[in-house]
């Protein structure tokens, strides 16, 4: 597969709460290409969207939404229909990669790590807490941490949490109850059949949140993480390894809690992004960055491997 010069939309956008974190990754990407010579069309995705990208004519469509619809096999099923060939992960993989419930009962029987918990409906929060205090309540299938609340004894939510309090519940109608993980947050991406490394987030206040991953300053990103070898190595077998059970494709991500008292036992998987950020604050270019894969290669290598998995160069 030569590396162009293609024709590609850049879908981004969409109605979910990512995004302009989408809308910043998908400018990313647009102008990434074009400064390798290849032609973009922007199309930011309304309910109009499969009439455009027929109309469009690309060889291939660089799929930089973030969250539903873009993330969770909706659109990549509709893109199937249309026989139109498009980067990042398929139907099947979207749908159960963003439903961490889903996520873990295809992964856990496999060896994979992760924490216990289950799904609770949000009213009965209000009567009785699902777990043992400290612990973690995340919506089923959103990303970039929206909506996640942690539940501690002295936290200011109420024992048990009040009707009133701000939080997940009153947003979502169920939520996924984790025991919360203390220590450290790792991440580690996978691009095409390769781990790139491990970075440790250390948000400057809180948790590592929306706003702390997208706000320029209020994350400290430690690239590679100061973390033992084997603690490195685990993660990136890992993230390897649930990357292939879940059949992503292209880049994915996924991300760690660590409890570092408890060594590599200590170590859980999280979640895998399969739509993961490509903005300029993102953890995957900066980890390509650093093993010395530019931005703009990244971003050839990622529509690169979506055309040679189509078999050809798309439609132009």
């Amino acid at each position: 597969m030569t590396r162009g010069p293609w024709h590609v939309a850049v879908l981004m956008g969409g109605w979910s709460a990512e995004r302009p974190v989408s809308l910043s990754s998908g400018e990313g990407v647009a102008k990434a290409l074009e400064s390798r010579g290849h032609k973009v069309t922007r199309i930011d995705m309304d309910r109009n969207v499969a009439a455009r990208l027929a109309e469009t004519k690309v060889d291939v469509i660089f799929n930089a939404l973030h969250g539903v619809p873009g993330e969770d096999g909706t659109v990549q099923g509709m893109m199937d229909l249309m026989g139109l060939t498009y980067t990042h992960s398929g139907l099947a993989t979207s749908v159960i990669a963003i439903d961490k419930q889903l996520t873990k009962q295809a992964l856990v029987p496999h060896g994979i790590p992760m924490p216990g918990g289950h799904i609770v409906a949000s009213e009965s929060l209000f009567t009785a807490d699902p777990l043992p205090r400290p612990y973690v309540l995340k919506p089923v299938n959103e990303g970039s941490s929206v909506g996640v609340a942690i539940v501690t004894a002295e936290g200011n939510y109420g024992n048990p949490i009040g009707r009133d309090s701000v939080g997940p519940w009153q947003d979502f109608p169920e939520l996924l109850a984790e025991p919360y993980i203390r220590g450290r947050e790792l991440t580690t991406a996978v691009l095409g059949d390769e781990a790139l490394l491990v970075t440790e987030l250390r948000p400057k206040s809180g948790f590592y949140d929306f706003d702390a991953k997208y706000t320029d300053g209020m994350t400290e990103h430690v690239c590679p993480a100061d973390i033992p070898a084997e603690i490195s190595e685990a993660c990136k077998a890992l993230a390897l390894r649930a990357h292939q059970l879940l059949g992503c494709k292209g880049a994915s991500r996924s991300d760690f809690r660590w409890d570092d008292e408890q060594g590599v036992e200590g170590l859980f998987l999280l979640e895998v992004n399969t739509q993961p950020g490509m903005t300029p604050l993102s953890l995957v270019p900066e980890q390509a960055a650093k093993l010395g894969i530019d931005y703009a290669t990244l971003v050839e290598t990622i529509v690169e491997e979506a055309l040679t998995r189509a078999g050809g160069t798309g439609h132009g």
